[in-house]
């Protein structure tokens, strides 16, 4: 695969962002097997978001000739209140997370947090000149990459997170750091500090946060604060009414969609179009709509711009979408599923 083909697939949706593309192209130029990784928390039960989504931008990477690092931040978890900070169970859970990104993404590699910390020596020193470079208030700011605020009462630990995070991207001396767009601030920092300690400074790799399928507040309809909403917003483990879990069998995805937010006609701010557009036409090349000929007949869609064009003009029913969504979805979900189907650690999250 030559350089060009390689950017393309890392710029594939849902990446949104790429932190720079001239860099990536150079690193393509000069390094045939390029060091990537995500990381992320260990809690509840993935989703269309947490594993498929983020699954398929892993995938696309790793066809790009990257050597891809799933980063388990077990440390990170307990320091974030994650599953009532049992180390036990986040060890147990850490398995689970590791087991589903290793059949989602094959060639992937798992790393756990606490192993890195315990076989790399100059972690803590990295952290330590790392955080030198951070003041208070730029640390407070930054701690929405943990889905925290300034404003919240927060314990001593969590204001270590950042430092840590950007201490684990030194640690495993990546090329390409990769996140969804919540992840954004940390990448700057890095991208900030590093170049002063003369450390490696990564391309950073931004995808699409796959939205709740809950109606959008007003705030949101009126135009403004759109980065903090997506955020705030993102499909959440802790709702789940309000996202499709890869343990969700094809009468609950039916019921989760049906009850989405997606008004007739808008595409802005539209979960449902969102997962047609960042994992439907992900997967599938067709999206194949089935509907009686005196409400227009079958209609197929190989590209989502056309869909989107034909549901503003309303030329397509909310529930045909719906219904439509429901079944590739359960197409797209159903081996992971099949495969958890025994794990008893499940019914503990």
């Amino acid at each position: 695969m030559d350089v060009e083909s390689r950017i393309a697939r890392v710029l594939k949706e849902p990446t949104q962002e790429v932190v720079e593309l001239n860099e990536l192209r150079k690193i393509f130029e000069t390094n045939s097997k390029p060091r990537h990784y995500i990381g992320l928390e260990i809690s509840g039960k993935l989703h269309l978001g947490s594993l498929i989504l983020t699954g398929y931008k892993i995938n696309d990477i790793i066809e790009a000739g990257v050597d891809c690092n799933v980063f388990l931040a077990d440390w990170h978890t307990y320091i974030n209140n994650k599953l009532d900070n049992n180390w036990e169970k986040i060890i147990e859970v850490s398995k689970y997370y590791s087991e589903a990104f290793k059949i989602f993404c094959p060639g992937v590699n798992i790393i756990l947090g606490s192993t890195l910390y315990d076989n790399y020596d100059e972690y803590w020193k990295n952290f330590m000149i790392f955080s030198k470079h951070m003041t208070l208030s730029r640390t407070l700011r930054a701690l929405t990459i943990m889905g925290r605020s300034e404003k919240e009462k927060l314990d001593f630990s969590q204001l270590m997170y950042p430092s840590m995070q950007s201490a684990d991207i030194k640690a495993l001396d990546l090329d390409i750091v990769h996140a969804g767009m919540d992840q954004r601030k940390i990448h700057m920092l890095v991208r900030e500090i590093f170049p002063k300690l003369g450390w490696k400074v990564p391309v950073s790799v931004h995808h699409h946060l796959l939205p709740g399928l809950s109606e959008p507040s007003k705030f949101v309809l009126d135009g403004t604060d759109q980065d903090d909403y997506r955020i705030s917003s993102k499909m959440s483990k802790t709702n789940q009414m309000g996202g499709i879990s890869i343990h969700d069998d094809y009468s609950m995805i039916k019921n989760k969609i049906s009850r989405a937010y997606c008004p007739i006609g808008v595409s802005e701010n539209n979960p449902i179009l969102e997962i047609i557009k960042y994992v439907i036409f992900h997967r599938f090349s067709q999206f194949h709509i089935d509907r009686p000929s005196k409400y227009g007949g079958n209609i197929v869609y190989d590209n989502y711009m056309n869909l989107e064009h034909d549901y503003n003009q309303k030329k397509i029913h909310p529930k045909d979408l719906k219904d439509t969504v429901s079944i590739y979805l359960n197409k797209a979900i159903e081996p992971i599923r099949d495969h958890f189907k025994d794990w008893t650690i499940l019914d503990e999250l």
